[in-house]
């Protein structure tokens, strides 16, 4: 699907320029149906160098120029982005990245009959292997949904949720790639510490991790299943795991993702 529409980015930080790209990479839209702002030259260099569109300093250029656009500043400058923009955006459809921030409080800031999608993306999006989920606004459109969609789609895998959701999105997904680059690090140190050489021990960790992770994906297996069927009676495996299970490795995972969730909801009554 081709889009047609003159897309925004309010923020050209990393998450914009990923967006950018992946839309252009699959071939969604052409570089001058994009436009993002940004106060710092820099990243709006990086911006224009990564994806061939244009930058600007004014965030109403944005707003004025646009179809839609896509929200993503930090969460404590989503204010100040919402003053500038209310009145040349309209009831335009605004995609919003900012962590935390609700979809009542955009629209607050928005007025107008504002279409608001919140979605909470995650840094592997850097890489096209991003996990999204998205919750929709009261004014939403059904071809709001296909557009957030496609645009999302360009860097990885998507979900629908309701808004009450994104938080424990925030704990598992948003949050998750901190917790597997320290399982990658741990098993690479592991590794190590029994003669491989530290290049070597990384490259197998992280293959090793990417590799379990499609084969839960494409196979649609239960992963036990699949854990079961590495561990041969009396084996290698099985005594790896006795160990995992004898540090209580689960119930840590369980923890840092409960731990995370309330973190996110914390920080989001602090943004009202």
């Amino acid at each position: 699907m081709k889009l047609t529409q003159k897309i925004g980015f309010f923020g050209a930080g990393r998450m914009a320029t990923a967006l950018a790209r992946g839309m252009l990479d699959a071939k969604l839209c052409e570089r001058d149906q994009l436009l993002a702002s940004d106060l710092d030259q820099a990243q709006r260099e990086r911006f224009e160098k990564e994806t061939g569109a244009k930058t600007t300093a004014r965030n109403e250029e944005i707003a004025a120029a646009c179809d839609l656009a896509i929200l993503a500043v930090k969460p404590a400058h989503v204010g100040e982005v919402l003053t500038v923009i209310h009145r040349p955006f309209g009831g335009k459809l605004l995609i919003s990245l900012a962590a935390g921030v609700s979809i009542g409080s955009l629209e607050g800031g928005l007025q107008e009959q504002a279409r608001i999608v919140r979605v909470m993306p995650n840094t592997p999006a850097l890489v096209r292997c991003g996990a999204s989920a998205y919750a929709i606004g009261p004014n939403v459109k059904p071809g709001d949904i296909q557009l957030t969609e496609s645009i999302l789609g360009a860097v990885g895998a998507v979900t629908h949720v309701p808004e009450k959701l994104l938080d424990a999105v925030t704990g598992l997904s948003g949050s998750g790639p901190a917790y597997i680059f320290l399982v990658i690090e741990a098993l690479s140190d592991g590794g190590v510490e029994m003669g491989l050489p530290r290049p070597m021990a990384t490259q197998l960790a992280a293959q090793t991790v990417m590799g379990a992770a499609k084969l839960v994906l494409e196979t649609g297996q239960h992963p036990g299943a699949l854990k079961d069927m590495v561990a041969s009676p009396g084996g290698t495996t099985i005594e790896g795991l006795r160990v995992l299970e004898e540090d209580g490795v689960r119930g840590s995972f369980m923890k840092a993702v409960r731990a995370a969730t309330e973190k996110s909801k914390h920080l989001g009554a602090a943004h009202h």
